[in-house]
Protein backbone atom coordinates (compact mmCIF):
# COMPACT_ATOMS: atom_id res chain seq x y z
CA UNK A 1 0.00 0.00 0.00
CA UNK A 2 2.93 2.02 -1.06
CA UNK A 3 1.79 5.83 -2.35
CA UNK A 4 4.30 6.05 -5.35
CA UNK A 5 5.05 9.26 -6.79
CA UNK A 6 3.01 8.94 -9.81
CA UNK A 7 0.63 6.69 -12.05
CA UNK A 8 1.71 5.88 -15.87
CA UNK A 9 -0.24 7.58 -18.30
CA UNK A 10 -3.61 6.75 -18.36
CA UNK A 11 -7.53 6.77 -20.21
CA UNK A 12 -10.15 6.94 -17.18
CA UNK A 13 -13.63 6.31 -18.72
CA UNK A 14 -16.12 6.94 -15.96
CA UNK A 15 -19.84 6.01 -17.09
CA UNK A 16 -22.27 8.07 -14.73
CA UNK A 17 -19.79 10.52 -14.96
CA UNK A 18 -22.80 13.25 -14.85
CA UNK A 19 -23.83 11.77 -11.64
CA UNK A 20 -23.44 12.46 -8.17
CA UNK A 21 -21.21 10.32 -7.42
CA UNK A 22 -18.84 11.49 -10.10
CA UNK A 23 -19.29 15.16 -8.79
CA UNK A 24 -19.30 14.46 -5.67
CA UNK A 25 -16.79 12.32 -4.80
CA UNK A 26 -14.58 11.08 -8.14
CA UNK A 27 -13.78 14.66 -9.55
CA UNK A 28 -12.06 15.84 -6.30
CA UNK A 29 -10.62 13.06 -5.30
CA UNK A 30 -8.73 13.45 -8.87
CA UNK A 31 -8.32 17.11 -8.27
CA UNK A 32 -6.54 16.53 -5.07
CA UNK A 33 -4.23 13.99 -6.32
CA UNK A 34 -3.54 16.84 -9.31
CA UNK A 35 -3.04 19.34 -6.55
CA UNK A 36 -0.19 16.55 -4.87
CA UNK A 37 1.37 16.43 -8.32
CA UNK A 38 0.83 12.27 -8.42
CA UNK A 39 -0.94 12.51 -11.97
CA UNK A 40 0.95 12.08 -15.54
CA UNK A 41 0.43 14.86 -17.96
CA UNK A 42 -0.60 12.43 -20.33
CA UNK A 43 -3.82 11.49 -18.20
CA UNK A 44 -7.31 11.70 -19.20
CA UNK A 45 -10.57 11.35 -17.70
CA UNK A 46 -13.52 10.83 -20.00
CA UNK A 47 -16.89 11.36 -18.67
CA UNK A 48 -19.87 9.54 -20.58
CA UNK A 49 -23.42 9.81 -19.28
CA UNK A 50 -26.85 9.99 -21.51
CA UNK A 51 -27.50 14.37 -20.70
CA UNK A 52 -26.89 15.93 -23.64
CA UNK A 53 -24.81 18.48 -23.10
CA UNK A 54 -21.28 19.46 -24.79
CA UNK A 55 -17.84 19.12 -23.60
CA UNK A 56 -17.59 22.84 -22.45
CA UNK A 57 -20.79 22.50 -20.23
CA UNK A 58 -19.71 19.46 -19.15
CA UNK A 59 -16.26 21.13 -17.84
CA UNK A 60 -18.49 23.96 -16.52
CA UNK A 61 -20.41 21.81 -14.26
CA UNK A 62 -17.58 19.82 -13.34
CA UNK A 63 -15.81 23.48 -12.24
CA UNK A 64 -18.72 24.02 -10.14
CA UNK A 65 -19.14 20.69 -8.65
CA UNK A 66 -14.77 21.25 -7.34
CA UNK A 67 -15.95 24.56 -6.53
CA UNK A 68 -18.85 22.88 -4.12
CA UNK A 69 -17.26 19.93 -3.02
CA UNK A 70 -13.47 20.80 -2.58
CA UNK A 71 -12.07 22.52 0.71
CA UNK A 72 -11.88 26.39 -0.46
CA UNK A 73 -8.01 26.34 0.64
CA UNK A 74 -7.21 23.70 -1.59
CA UNK A 75 -8.60 25.54 -4.48
CA UNK A 76 -6.10 26.96 -6.77
CA UNK A 77 -7.14 28.44 -10.03
CA UNK A 78 -4.42 27.43 -11.88
CA UNK A 79 -4.71 23.73 -11.14
CA UNK A 80 -8.64 23.75 -11.10
CA UNK A 81 -8.05 25.18 -15.03
CA UNK A 82 -5.32 22.46 -15.50
CA UNK A 83 -7.33 19.69 -14.46
CA UNK A 84 -10.31 20.43 -16.17
CA UNK A 85 -8.17 20.46 -19.41
CA UNK A 86 -7.87 16.68 -18.70
CA UNK A 87 -11.95 16.10 -18.51
CA UNK A 88 -13.90 14.96 -21.78
CA UNK A 89 -16.84 14.17 -21.90
CA UNK A 90 -19.32 11.83 -24.76
CA UNK A 91 -23.58 11.30 -24.41
CA UNK A 92 -24.59 8.70 -25.62
CA UNK A 93 -26.70 5.19 -23.77
CA UNK A 94 -23.82 2.90 -22.69
CA UNK A 95 -25.37 -0.35 -22.64
CA UNK A 96 -26.47 0.11 -26.15
CA UNK A 97 -23.38 -1.50 -28.29
CA UNK A 98 -24.24 0.69 -31.39
CA UNK A 99 -24.32 4.10 -29.36
CA UNK A 100 -21.21 3.09 -26.97
CA UNK A 101 -18.83 2.54 -30.18
CA UNK A 102 -18.77 6.80 -30.42
CA UNK A 103 -16.80 6.52 -27.78
CA UNK A 104 -14.17 4.36 -29.72
CA UNK A 105 -12.52 7.60 -31.99
CA UNK A 106 -12.15 9.29 -28.25
CA UNK A 107 -9.98 5.95 -27.04
CA UNK A 108 -6.68 5.04 -29.26
CA UNK A 109 -5.13 2.37 -28.22
CA UNK A 110 -1.81 4.12 -27.51
CA UNK A 111 -0.33 1.99 -24.77
CA UNK A 112 -1.78 3.90 -21.71
CA UNK A 113 -3.50 2.33 -18.17
CA UNK A 114 -7.30 2.02 -19.81
CA UNK A 115 -10.08 1.84 -16.78
CA UNK A 116 -13.62 1.77 -17.16
CA UNK A 117 -15.13 3.33 -13.65
CA UNK A 118 -18.91 2.21 -13.54
CA UNK A 119 -20.91 4.77 -11.34
CA UNK A 120 -24.10 3.72 -12.68
CA UNK A 121 -26.86 1.87 -11.51
CA UNK A 122 -25.65 -1.97 -10.30
CA UNK A 123 -28.48 -3.54 -13.37
CA UNK A 124 -25.95 -1.78 -16.32
CA UNK A 125 -22.45 -3.39 -14.78
CA UNK A 126 -23.08 -6.80 -16.67
CA UNK A 127 -24.58 -4.97 -19.90
CA UNK A 128 -22.48 -2.26 -19.96
CA UNK A 129 -19.36 -4.54 -19.73
CA UNK A 130 -20.89 -6.87 -22.61
CA UNK A 131 -21.22 -3.65 -24.71
CA UNK A 132 -17.18 -2.75 -24.33
CA UNK A 133 -16.04 -6.23 -25.09
CA UNK A 134 -18.32 -6.39 -28.22
CA UNK A 135 -17.37 -2.82 -29.41
CA UNK A 136 -13.50 -3.81 -29.19
CA UNK A 137 -12.86 -1.37 -26.49
CA UNK A 138 -12.08 -3.72 -23.48
CA UNK A 139 -8.14 -4.33 -24.52
CA UNK A 140 -5.75 -6.63 -23.11
CA UNK A 141 -4.78 -4.76 -19.47
CA UNK A 142 -8.29 -3.16 -19.41
CA UNK A 143 -9.19 -2.32 -15.78
CA UNK A 144 -13.31 -2.11 -14.49
CA UNK A 145 -14.67 -1.07 -11.04
CA UNK A 146 -17.59 -1.74 -9.89
CA UNK A 147 -19.45 0.05 -7.09
CA UNK A 148 -21.84 -1.29 -4.67
CA UNK A 149 -23.65 -3.11 -4.35
CA UNK A 150 -23.11 -6.08 -6.61
CA UNK A 151 -26.66 -7.76 -7.08
CA UNK A 152 -29.19 -8.01 -4.28
CA UNK A 153 -28.62 -11.25 -3.23
CA UNK A 154 -26.14 -14.36 -3.94
CA UNK A 155 -27.48 -15.57 -7.12
CA UNK A 156 -27.99 -12.19 -8.59
CA UNK A 157 -24.50 -10.90 -7.42
CA UNK A 158 -23.19 -14.10 -9.32
CA UNK A 159 -24.85 -13.25 -12.55
CA UNK A 160 -23.08 -9.63 -12.45
CA UNK A 161 -19.73 -10.85 -11.79
CA UNK A 162 -20.74 -13.83 -14.34
CA UNK A 163 -21.16 -11.23 -17.50
CA UNK A 164 -18.52 -8.97 -15.90
CA UNK A 165 -16.05 -11.67 -15.90
CA UNK A 166 -16.77 -12.64 -19.81
CA UNK A 167 -15.21 -9.67 -20.53
CA UNK A 168 -13.09 -9.07 -17.70
CA UNK A 169 -10.61 -11.47 -15.98
CA UNK A 170 -10.68 -11.08 -12.33
CA UNK A 171 -7.61 -9.65 -11.81
CA UNK A 172 -9.03 -7.07 -13.42
CA UNK A 173 -11.93 -6.37 -11.90
CA UNK A 174 -12.12 -3.45 -8.89
CA UNK A 175 -15.14 -4.40 -6.49
CA UNK A 176 -14.94 -0.79 -4.62
CA UNK A 177 -15.26 -0.13 -1.02
CA UNK A 178 -14.89 3.14 0.14
CA UNK A 179 -14.32 2.14 3.26
CA UNK A 180 -11.50 0.08 3.07
CA UNK A 181 -9.67 3.39 1.79
CA UNK A 182 -10.24 5.39 4.56
CA UNK A 183 -6.57 6.18 6.25
CA UNK A 184 -7.81 4.66 9.83
CA UNK A 185 -9.05 1.51 8.17
CA UNK A 186 -5.47 1.20 6.34
CA UNK A 187 -4.26 2.04 9.32
CA UNK A 188 -5.99 -0.94 11.75
CA UNK A 189 -3.50 -3.38 9.73
CA UNK A 190 -0.83 -0.80 10.67
CA UNK A 191 -1.79 -0.84 14.24
CA UNK A 192 -1.82 -4.62 14.09
CA UNK A 193 0.67 -6.23 12.14
CA UNK A 194 3.17 -3.55 12.25
CA UNK A 195 2.83 -3.83 16.77
CA UNK A 196 3.49 -6.93 18.65
CA UNK A 197 2.29 -5.41 21.40
CA UNK A 198 -1.48 -5.71 20.07
CA UNK A 199 -1.24 -8.80 17.79
CA UNK A 200 -0.10 -10.81 21.16
CA UNK A 201 -3.65 -9.73 22.68
CA UNK A 202 -5.61 -9.69 19.74
CA UNK A 203 -7.69 -13.18 21.13
CA UNK A 204 -10.63 -14.84 23.11
CA UNK A 205 -7.96 -14.68 25.86
CA UNK A 206 -7.84 -11.27 26.30
CA UNK A 207 -10.71 -9.53 24.39
CA UNK A 208 -14.28 -9.72 25.59
CA UNK A 209 -16.01 -8.72 23.09
CA UNK A 210 -15.86 -6.22 19.29
CA UNK A 211 -18.30 -3.51 18.45
CA UNK A 212 -18.47 -2.39 15.05
CA UNK A 213 -21.00 0.94 14.66
CA UNK A 214 -21.28 2.92 11.55
CA UNK A 215 -24.17 5.90 12.25
CA UNK A 216 -26.04 8.43 10.15
CA UNK A 217 -28.09 11.05 11.02
CA UNK A 218 -28.85 11.49 7.27
CA UNK A 219 -32.04 9.99 5.70
CA UNK A 220 -32.53 8.24 2.43
CA UNK A 221 -31.26 11.73 0.69
CA UNK A 222 -32.86 11.54 -2.83
CA UNK A 223 -32.39 7.28 -2.52
CA UNK A 224 -35.81 6.46 -2.08
CA UNK A 225 -36.74 4.36 -4.56
CA UNK A 226 -33.05 2.95 -4.69
CA UNK A 227 -33.27 2.20 -0.52
CA UNK A 228 -36.86 0.96 -0.59
CA UNK A 229 -35.44 -2.22 -2.33
CA UNK A 230 -32.66 -2.46 -0.78
CA UNK A 231 -32.73 -1.54 3.17
CA UNK A 232 -29.70 -1.54 5.41
CA UNK A 233 -28.89 -5.37 5.45
CA UNK A 234 -28.12 -5.47 2.16
CA UNK A 235 -26.77 -1.58 1.45
CA UNK A 236 -24.56 -1.23 4.56
CA UNK A 237 -23.78 -4.86 6.11
CA UNK A 238 -23.32 -6.65 3.46
CA UNK A 239 -20.00 -4.42 2.10
CA UNK A 240 -19.08 -2.22 4.93
CA UNK A 241 -19.32 -3.36 8.13
CA UNK A 242 -18.42 -7.24 6.80
CA UNK A 243 -15.43 -5.51 5.55
CA UNK A 244 -14.53 -3.70 8.80
CA UNK A 245 -14.81 -7.60 10.68
CA UNK A 246 -12.98 -8.89 8.06
CA UNK A 247 -10.25 -6.28 8.69
CA UNK A 248 -10.65 -6.71 12.84
CA UNK A 249 -10.96 -10.44 12.79
CA UNK A 250 -8.53 -11.68 10.22
CA UNK A 251 -5.28 -13.47 10.29
CA UNK A 252 -2.30 -12.21 9.81
CA UNK A 253 -1.49 -12.49 5.75
CA UNK A 254 2.29 -13.73 4.88
CA UNK A 255 2.71 -10.72 3.06
CA UNK A 256 1.32 -7.20 1.99
CA UNK A 257 -0.02 -8.10 -1.38
CA UNK A 258 -3.61 -7.84 -2.87
CA UNK A 259 -4.24 -12.29 -3.03
CA UNK A 260 -2.67 -12.43 0.53
CA UNK A 261 -4.61 -10.26 2.47
CA UNK A 262 -7.79 -11.36 0.33
CA UNK A 263 -6.95 -14.85 1.58
CA UNK A 264 -7.57 -14.00 4.90
CA UNK A 265 -10.36 -12.05 4.79
CA UNK A 266 -12.46 -15.06 2.82
CA UNK A 267 -10.85 -17.03 5.81
CA UNK A 268 -12.94 -14.75 8.15
CA UNK A 269 -16.00 -14.81 6.07
CA UNK A 270 -16.13 -18.59 6.08
CA UNK A 271 -15.67 -19.01 9.59
CA UNK A 272 -18.83 -16.97 10.10
CA UNK A 273 -21.49 -19.25 12.29
CA UNK A 274 -24.76 -19.10 10.25
CA UNK A 275 -27.82 -17.03 11.28
CA UNK A 276 -30.98 -18.23 9.87
CA UNK A 277 -33.96 -19.48 10.69
CA UNK A 278 -35.20 -19.25 14.32
CA UNK A 279 -31.99 -17.86 15.16
CA UNK A 280 -32.29 -14.40 13.52
CA UNK A 281 -34.97 -13.54 16.27
CA UNK A 282 -32.30 -13.99 18.67
CA UNK A 283 -29.18 -12.55 17.03
CA UNK A 284 -30.72 -9.68 14.51
CA UNK A 285 -32.56 -6.68 15.23
CA UNK A 286 -33.91 -4.36 12.32
CA UNK A 287 -35.75 -1.31 12.34
CA UNK A 288 -37.11 1.63 11.07
CA UNK A 289 -36.87 5.43 12.02
CA UNK A 290 -40.13 7.82 12.87
CA UNK A 291 -40.48 11.12 12.86
CA UNK A 292 -37.84 12.77 15.08
CA UNK A 293 -35.05 15.60 15.49
CA UNK A 294 -31.49 15.70 13.84
CA UNK A 295 -29.63 19.19 15.28
CA UNK A 296 -33.16 20.10 16.48
CA UNK A 297 -34.84 20.00 13.22
CA UNK A 298 -37.73 18.18 12.53
CA UNK A 299 -37.49 15.17 10.36
CA UNK A 300 -40.29 12.86 9.06
CA UNK A 301 -41.03 9.23 9.31
CA UNK A 302 -39.08 7.14 6.62
CA UNK A 303 -42.53 6.22 4.68
CA UNK A 304 -43.15 9.92 4.53
CA UNK A 305 -39.80 10.61 3.12
CA UNK A 306 -39.91 8.47 0.62
CA UNK A 307 -43.40 8.94 -0.56
CA UNK A 308 -44.93 6.21 0.74
CA UNK A 309 -48.57 6.81 2.40
CA UNK A 310 -48.67 2.16 3.51
CA UNK A 311 -46.51 0.71 6.23
CA UNK A 312 -43.11 -0.39 4.09
CA UNK A 313 -40.88 -3.31 5.65
CA UNK A 314 -37.48 -1.65 4.60
CA UNK A 315 -35.47 -1.91 7.08
CA UNK A 316 -33.26 1.55 7.88
CA UNK A 317 -31.44 -0.09 10.99
CA UNK A 318 -29.88 -3.33 11.92
CA UNK A 319 -28.14 -4.68 14.90
CA UNK A 320 -26.10 -7.87 14.39
CA UNK A 321 -24.72 -10.60 17.21
CA UNK A 322 -22.19 -12.75 15.28
CA UNK A 323 -19.60 -15.12 16.04
CA UNK A 324 -16.47 -15.98 14.00
CA UNK A 325 -15.83 -19.64 14.41
CA UNK A 326 -12.10 -20.31 14.70
CA UNK A 327 -9.91 -20.76 17.36
CA UNK A 328 -8.89 -16.90 17.36
CA UNK A 329 -12.25 -15.59 18.44
CA UNK A 330 -14.33 -18.68 19.56
CA UNK A 331 -16.65 -17.55 22.32
CA UNK A 332 -15.94 -13.79 21.45
CA UNK A 333 -19.21 -11.93 19.88
CA UNK A 334 -19.07 -9.24 17.58
CA UNK A 335 -21.77 -6.53 17.57
CA UNK A 336 -22.46 -4.80 14.41
CA UNK A 337 -24.68 -2.18 13.90
CA UNK A 338 -26.15 0.68 11.12
CA UNK A 339 -28.62 3.03 10.61
CA UNK A 340 -30.23 5.95 9.07
CA UNK A 341 -31.53 9.10 11.17
CA UNK A 342 -29.53 8.14 14.55
CA UNK A 343 -28.40 10.13 17.29
CA UNK A 344 -24.54 10.79 15.21
CA UNK A 345 -23.04 10.44 12.35
CA UNK A 346 -20.10 8.10 13.91
CA UNK A 347 -18.13 5.49 12.07
CA UNK A 348 -15.85 3.22 14.75
CA UNK A 349 -14.55 -0.43 15.89
CA UNK A 350 -14.33 -0.77 19.82
CA UNK A 351 -12.04 -3.52 20.74
CA UNK A 352 -13.23 -4.41 24.61
CA UNK A 353 -10.85 -6.01 26.65
CA UNK A 354 -11.46 -8.23 29.59
CA UNK A 355 -11.38 -7.03 32.88
CA UNK A 356 -8.75 -7.83 35.10
CA UNK A 357 -8.61 -11.28 36.90
CA UNK A 358 -8.18 -9.99 40.62
CA UNK A 359 -9.05 -6.70 41.82
CA UNK A 360 -6.72 -5.27 44.35
CA UNK A 361 -8.45 -2.00 44.78
CA UNK A 362 -10.53 -0.68 47.94
CA UNK A 363 -14.36 -0.15 46.69
CA UNK A 364 -13.65 3.58 48.03
CA UNK A 365 -11.29 3.85 44.85
CA UNK A 366 -14.38 4.54 42.37
CA UNK A 367 -15.13 2.36 39.60
CA UNK A 368 -12.12 0.21 37.32
CA UNK A 369 -12.49 0.47 34.15
CA UNK A 370 -11.79 -2.11 31.57
CA UNK A 371 -9.28 -1.25 28.72
CA UNK A 372 -10.41 -0.51 25.25
CA UNK A 373 -9.52 0.33 22.18
CA UNK A 374 -11.84 2.76 19.73
CA UNK A 375 -10.78 3.05 16.52
CA UNK A 376 -12.88 6.14 15.22
CA UNK A 377 -12.91 6.31 11.23
CA UNK A 378 -15.24 9.29 11.11
CA UNK A 379 -15.94 11.89 12.07
CA UNK A 380 -12.22 13.00 13.86
CA UNK A 381 -9.98 10.01 12.63
CA UNK A 382 -7.97 8.51 14.95
CA UNK A 383 -7.41 5.68 17.43
CA UNK A 384 -7.84 6.26 21.32
CA UNK A 385 -6.72 3.23 23.49
CA UNK A 386 -8.27 3.97 27.20
CA UNK A 387 -7.24 2.86 30.19
CA UNK A 388 -7.68 3.52 33.86
CA UNK A 389 -5.25 5.97 35.96
CA UNK A 390 -5.28 7.22 39.09
CA UNK A 391 -6.33 10.90 39.99
CA UNK A 392 -3.20 12.71 40.40
CA UNK A 393 -4.00 13.87 43.89
CA UNK A 394 -2.55 13.59 47.39
CA UNK A 395 -5.40 12.47 49.20
CA UNK A 396 -6.95 8.86 49.04
CA UNK A 397 -6.74 6.56 45.84
CA UNK A 398 -8.78 7.37 43.47
CA UNK A 399 -8.43 6.03 39.71
CA UNK A 400 -10.52 7.54 36.82
CA UNK A 401 -10.32 6.91 33.16
CA UNK A 402 -7.79 7.96 30.83
CA UNK A 403 -7.44 7.61 27.43
CA UNK A 404 -4.20 7.92 25.21
CA UNK A 405 -5.34 9.77 21.87
CA UNK A 406 -4.05 9.64 18.44
CA UNK A 407 -6.15 12.24 16.65
CA UNK A 408 -4.87 11.92 13.00
CA UNK A 409 -5.84 15.96 12.17
CA UNK A 410 -3.67 16.34 15.05
CA UNK A 411 -0.65 14.11 13.98
CA UNK A 412 -0.80 14.79 9.80
CA UNK A 413 -1.33 18.25 10.38
CA UNK A 414 -3.40 18.79 7.67
CA UNK A 415 -5.87 17.70 5.41
CA UNK A 416 -7.09 14.10 5.72
CA UNK A 417 -7.62 12.05 2.34
CA UNK A 418 -10.58 11.25 1.13
CA UNK A 419 -10.93 7.48 0.28
CA UNK A 420 -11.45 7.86 -3.21
CA UNK A 421 -7.96 9.42 -3.88
CA UNK A 422 -6.29 6.55 -2.54
CA UNK A 423 -8.86 4.08 -4.30
CA UNK A 424 -9.08 5.59 -7.42
CA UNK A 425 -5.04 5.89 -7.88
CA UNK A 426 -4.57 2.05 -6.85
CA UNK A 427 -6.94 1.38 -9.64
CA UNK A 428 -4.32 3.23 -12.14
CA UNK A 429 -1.64 1.20 -10.77
CA UNK A 430 -3.15 -1.80 -10.96
CA UNK A 431 -3.09 -2.50 -7.18
CA UNK A 432 -5.96 -4.43 -5.82
CA UNK A 433 -5.61 -5.06 -2.02
CA UNK A 434 -7.88 -2.79 -1.28
CA UNK A 435 -10.44 -4.10 -3.53
CA UNK A 436 -13.04 -7.19 -3.20
CA UNK A 437 -12.36 -10.23 -4.73
CA UNK A 438 -14.78 -12.74 -6.17
CA UNK A 439 -14.98 -15.29 -3.89
CA UNK A 440 -14.82 -12.42 -1.06
CA UNK A 441 -18.71 -10.84 -2.31
CA UNK A 442 -20.01 -14.72 -2.63
CA UNK A 443 -19.36 -15.79 1.04
CA UNK A 444 -20.57 -11.88 2.24
CA UNK A 445 -24.16 -12.87 0.37
CA UNK A 446 -23.71 -16.43 1.76
CA UNK A 447 -24.00 -15.04 5.17
CA UNK A 448 -26.16 -12.24 4.51
CA UNK A 449 -29.05 -13.86 2.57
CA UNK A 450 -30.27 -16.27 5.11
CA UNK A 451 -30.98 -13.56 7.69
CA UNK A 452 -33.43 -11.91 4.98
CA UNK A 453 -34.62 -14.89 4.43
CA UNK A 454 -35.74 -15.36 8.05
CA UNK A 455 -37.06 -12.21 8.20
CA UNK A 456 -39.58 -12.77 5.37
CA UNK A 457 -40.83 -15.77 6.70
CA UNK A 458 -41.20 -14.18 9.81
CA UNK A 459 -42.81 -11.36 8.15
CA UNK A 460 -42.45 -8.63 11.34
CA UNK A 461 -42.35 -5.35 10.39
CA UNK A 462 -39.32 -3.19 11.64
CA UNK A 463 -39.23 -2.35 14.96
CA UNK A 464 -39.48 1.34 14.81
CA UNK A 465 -37.50 3.83 16.70
CA UNK A 466 -37.68 8.00 16.55
CA UNK A 467 -35.43 9.99 14.30
CA UNK A 468 -32.33 11.42 16.40
CA UNK A 469 -32.19 8.37 18.93
CA UNK A 470 -29.74 5.43 18.64
CA UNK A 471 -32.27 3.17 17.23
CA UNK A 472 -34.80 0.98 18.45
CA UNK A 473 -35.26 -0.59 22.37
CA UNK A 474 -34.55 -4.25 20.91
CA UNK A 475 -31.06 -3.30 20.03
CA UNK A 476 -30.14 -2.33 23.70
CA UNK A 477 -31.77 -5.50 24.58
CA UNK A 478 -29.62 -7.76 21.87
CA UNK A 479 -26.51 -6.87 23.41
CA UNK A 480 -27.67 -6.54 27.05
CA UNK A 481 -28.78 -9.99 27.23
CA UNK A 482 -25.12 -10.65 27.11
CA UNK A 483 -24.20 -8.15 29.82
CA UNK A 484 -23.08 -5.74 27.80
CA UNK A 485 -24.06 -2.39 26.14
CA UNK A 486 -23.28 -0.41 23.00
CA UNK A 487 -21.04 2.68 23.66
CA UNK A 488 -22.66 5.56 22.81
CA UNK A 489 -20.42 8.10 24.97
CA UNK A 490 -17.55 10.06 23.02
CA UNK A 491 -13.80 9.05 23.85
Amino acid sequence: MSDDDRVAPFDLVVFGGAGDLAMRKLLPALYERERDRRLPEDGHVLAVARSPMTEEEYRARAKQALETHVPRETLEPALVARFIKRLGYVACDAANPQDLARLKPRLPDRGHVRAFYLATAPNLFGPICQALGAAGMAVPGSRVVLEKPIGHDLASSRAVNDQVGAVFAEDRVFRIDHYLGKETVQNLMALRFANRLFERLWDAGEIDHVQITVAETLGVEGRGDYYDRTGALRDMVQNHLMQLLCLVAMEPPARLDADAVRDEKVKVLKSLKPVAGPEAAQATVRGQYMAGAIDGQAVPAYAQEIGRNAQTLTETFVALRVHVENWRWAGVPFYLRTGKRLAERRSEIVVQFRAVPHLIFPPSAGELVDNRLVIRLQPDEGIHLVLTTKTPTPGRLRLQRAALNLSFAETLHGRMPDAYERLVTDVLRGNQTLFMRRDEVDWAWRFIEPIHDAWDAAGDAPKHYPAGSWGPAASTVLIARDGRAWREELV
